[in-house]
């Protein structure tokens, strides 16, 4: 497995992959791997002859008053995990590599990128664009993957990649979670024991929802209150950021769940903001 972290040097080696007629597989990562990663990686494998995982993570999609500079960092024992499952090539940059002092040029989906985590996180999803965008132009990859935990994330970079026209077959796949349901996260780390141990309740909310639906429930106002209550009863040391249901691809609002619509949330658990979602099927 080759470690490098210039993208020049990354652009050259994707090149030669082609020339010689390989496909290429891209998962992009911000590194502290964790199962989740894991099976991205393995399901990349499979896609194509050479696989490359990036592992950096983006200044730009951090706003002024978030968590970059403790966000989990250990690349030592993430070569060591990629280098078990079968990774051609580790792309592990400094951000002074990927960003001129004089960085100009942006990526954006606003109708798509304002909502939901965008509305509270403004700018966020213009930096994961952005940085998206450069490693597809480094890499050329003909498949990325990318896990569907982050719904909305997955949702913006097809919409790019069909938009631009950039070659590239995104492919999202399921959420990985811990034994008791929750999501995993890579902050999950920052997470106390009481937070962690009661954190599954918002696994517990959604699939309560999914239930009432079945159950023939189709008003998103009154299925959006019944996560809320659940997480007020079950977890109440949480703060809702949002919990909407929406279009899985436009990511629009929906007032009944008449078609298989997205509920997705955000929650802060003590510090830790935590994403979650579940594909509502009627």
């Amino acid at each position: 497995m080759d470690h490098l972290a210039d993208p020049t040097f990354l652009r050259q080696h994707c090149q030669k992959w082609r020339t010689q007629g390989l496909t290429v597989a891209l998962v992009p990562t911000m590194g502290f791997l964790h199962a989740g990663h894991l099976s991205l990686m393995d399901h990349a494998r499979t896609c194509a002859d050479r696989l490359v995982v990036s592992i950096f993570v983006n200044p730009t999609q951090f706003g002024p008053n978030e968590d970059l500079d403790r966000y989990p960092r250990d690349l030592p024992h993430d070569l060591k995990l990629a280098r078990a499952h079968g990774v051609d090539l580790v792309f592990a940059p400094e951000a002074g590599a990927m960003y001129q002092p004089d960085h100009a040029a942006w990526v954006d989906v606003p109708e798509l990128g304002q909502v939901l985590c965008g509305a509270s996180r403004p700018g966020h999803f213009r930096g994961v664009c952005t940085v998206v965008t450069k490693l597809f132009g480094l890499v050329r990859p003909d498949f990325a993957v990318f896990g569907q935990k982050d719904w909305q994330q997955l949702a913006i970079i097809r919409r790019m990649a069909r938009d631009l026209e950039l070659g590239v077959a995104v492919i999202g796949r399921p959420i990985f979670r811990e034994a008791d349901g929750l999501a995993m996260s890579s902050r999950n780390v920052f997470l106390t024991p009481e937070e962690r141990d009661k954190a599954s309740a918002i696994r517990q909310g959604l699939l309560l929802v999914q239930q009432a639906v079945q159950a023939g429930e189709r008003d998103a106002a009154k299925l959006g209150l019944m996560f809320r209550a659940h997480l007020g009863e079950k977890l109440a040391m949480a703060r809702v950021d949002y919990a909407e249901l929406v279009h899985p691809e436009a990511l629009s609002p929906v007032a009944r769940v008449e078609a298989p619509t997205l509920l997705a949330v955000a929650v802060f658990v003590g510090r830790v903001r935590l994403i979650d979602n579940i594909l509502l099927e009627v």
